[in-house]
Parts: C-alpha cells; sequence; structure tokens
C-alpha cells in the first residue's frame, strides 16, 4: 500500500462520493469548455487538498454536505491558481503533460481558470456556512496577494529568508491550513481544535513548498514537471537563500549578477543550481523541512487518535519523504 492508498484508507467511501460529484460540477454544455475540463480531470493530481478537508472532518465526526463542498471549492481553486500560474510562468508542460496553454492557447486557460474559480465559489456558497464561505474568500484573496508579493522584489538577489517565508505561508501554507480547518468547521468543532488544525495545516504545506523547492534543484528528478523553472524564472528559494547569505567572494558576485542580469542560460542555471548544493543549500531546506514535520506532528498531539488521525500522520511523511 502506497502513501496515498494509506492516507485515503479511512475515508475510501467519502472520497468515491467526492470523485461522483466532482466530475458532475464540472459538467458543461459549451464542448470546449467541457474538452478542457475533461483535460484537467484526466490530468489531475491526488487531490490532496480535499482529502485533508474530509479526513480533518471525518476525525472530528461524520462528513457532510458542508464538508464535500468545502473540498469541492478548494480543489477547483487550487486547479484554476494552477491554470493561471501556468500562463504567468510560461509553463508548458504539468504532470508531465501539455499544460492548459500549451495544448490550447493562453486565452483559453485564462478564461477556463476564470471559470474554474467561479465555480469555487459557487461551491464555497453550497456549504451554507458562512464561516467556511469567508475562510475560503480569504485564500483566494491571498493566493494572488502572494504571487504579487514576490513579482514585487525586482532585485531577486537580496530576497531574504524571512520574505521566503511570508511569500510561501500566503501562496501554499495558508490554503493547506484552510483545508484542514474548513473540514474542522463543516463538524462543530471548538476554537481550540480548530487552531491545532490550522497549525498542522500550515505546517504541512511549508513542508510541502520546500519540498517543491528542493526539487528545483535536482535536475533529474522525476516529479512530472521540468526542473530548474524557479532558477530561470529569477525566483530565489531557500536553499539559493542560504547559499548566498553564508559565502562571499568571486563565485557569489557571479551568481548574484546572473541572478540580478536576467542572464538564465542552460549553463548558468546549472551553475547555479549546482552553486546551492555546494554550499549547503539543499541539506539546509532539508533541515528546516524536518523541523517544520515536528512542528506539524506536535499539533496532532492532542486531536482524536483514530485511523483518520493516523492518515494526517501520514500525509506528512508523504509530503517529506515524497520523490515526485
Amino acid at each position: 500500500m502506497n502513501y496515498i492508498e494509506k492516507i485515503k484508507s479511512p475515508i475510501l467511501a467519502e472520497m468515491q462520493e467526492f470523485e461522483k460529484i466532482y466530475s458532475e460540477i464540472l459538467d458543461s454544455d459549451n464542448k470546449l469548455l467541457e474538452d478542457v475540463h475533461n483535460y484537467i480531470m484526466a490530468s489531475n493530481g491526488k487531490k490532496l487538498r480535499p482529502i485533508l478537508t474530509i479526513l480533518a472532518s471525518k476525525l472530528l465526526g461524520e462528513v457532510n454536505k458542508a464538508t464535500l463542498y468545502a473540498a469541492f471549492s478548494l480543489e477547483l481553486l487550487h486547479t484554476a491558481s494552477l491554470v493561471h500560474d501556468d500562463v504567468i510562468d510560461g509553463t508548458l508542460e504539468r504532470r508531465g503533460k501539455p499544460s492548459i496553454n500549451a495544448r490550447w492557447s493562453n486565452k483559453i486557460a485564462v478564461l477556463t481558470g476564470d471559470y474554474v474559480l467561479a465555480r469555487s465559489l459557487y461551491c464555497a456558497n453550497k456549504t451554507e456556512n458562512l464561516a467556511i464561505l469567508d475562510m475560503i474568500s480569504r485564500v483566494g484573496m491571498v493566493l494572488p496577494d502572494g504571487e504579487l508579493l514576490q513579482l514585487a522584489h525586482t532585485r531577486q538577489s537580496t530576497f531574504t529568508e524571512s520574505d521566503y517565508f511570508k511569500i510561501i505561508r500566503r501562496k501554499t501554507a495558508l490554503l493547506f491550513a484552510t483545508c484542514l480547518k474548513v473540514g474542522g468547521l463543516s463538524v462543530g468543532a471548538d476554537e481550540k481544535t480548530l487552531k491545532s488544525l490550522s497549525n498542522f495545516g500550515e505546517y504541512l504545506g511549508i513542508c510541502f513548498q520546500i519540498k517543491d523547492d528542493i526539487f528545483d534543484y535536482f535536475e533529474d528528478a522525476n516529479i512530472g514537471k521540468p526542473t530548474g523553472n524557479d532558477v530561470r524564472d529569477g525566483k530565489l528559494t531557500l536553499p539559493l537563500i542560504y547559499a548566498l547569505k553564508n559565502t562571499s567572494g568571486e563565485e557569489r558576485d557571479e551568481i548574484v549578477r546572473m541572478i540580478d542580469d536576467k542572464e538564465f542560460s542552460q549553463e548558468n542555471i546549472h551553475k547555479i543550481m549546482q552553486y546551492a548544493h555546494n554550499h549547503g543549500g539543499v541539506d539546509y531546506a532539508i533541515r528546516v523541512m524536518e523541523d517544520y514535520k515536528i512542528k506539524a506532528l506536535n499539533e496532532l498531539s492532542p486531536l482524536p487518535d483514530n485511523p483518520s488521525k493516523e492518515a494526517l500522520k501520514v500525509c506528512i511523511e508523504f509530503v517529506t519523504e515524497r520523490k515526485f
């Protein structure tokens, strides 16, 4: 049994119901939209975010209509953000297949992303829970805010570890935290429990993003997307931030110049990636991720002992140990 099978084992019936209704939510009489949606469905990933929402609910009570529609909403919000991100970043491949913008066009990708986002808000409203609607709406605002905050750093070589964590909390960790918290809200969890779930989700999301950033520094990583993308886009992540902060001399000056002048030939990208490896950046990122893994597991301690809690523990193992 692999990680995902272990994670889903306490909620198999609920995930079957999720999958059935989820496919219906994206139904359309617009042939082009239907074709794009079918393409998205065929290449959908592990659905980790709705799994987290449903596990949080099952941990504390029974999965209900509010749980499922919150899970639909968050998965659609995540999907819309990926479609838009691929346009923004000029990404031509996702999970080993052409991205929507590469398969069709930027215009179709943007409009599809807009439609999926509107469907997300529709599902959030269907929860009939104002607290859940408020949280999902907040995530919808904060996700692009994190992207814009990153773009605001015109001199990437001055990007700090504090800047990095501010951005990944907005771009990644808040969505994970919200998945856990709305699962708890859907079954009426108390504030203390909601705080533990939210903290667990935040730390899980930080681990997820750091792991993704580590992947970017391995050229042969079998992760379903090109590596070196962050470097190519001039985005500094934890491995390179650490290496630049803790070195000096001509080699560092050359790396800084490449970054600030956006000289991202394949040869230069390789040099930058190797620089992060050689000066302890990747090892440091792994250590930080492991620290957040421990913090995440500690947040689960006061929660009920049952199969859903064990599945959440497997989630943090999966996120930190995954090879893709």
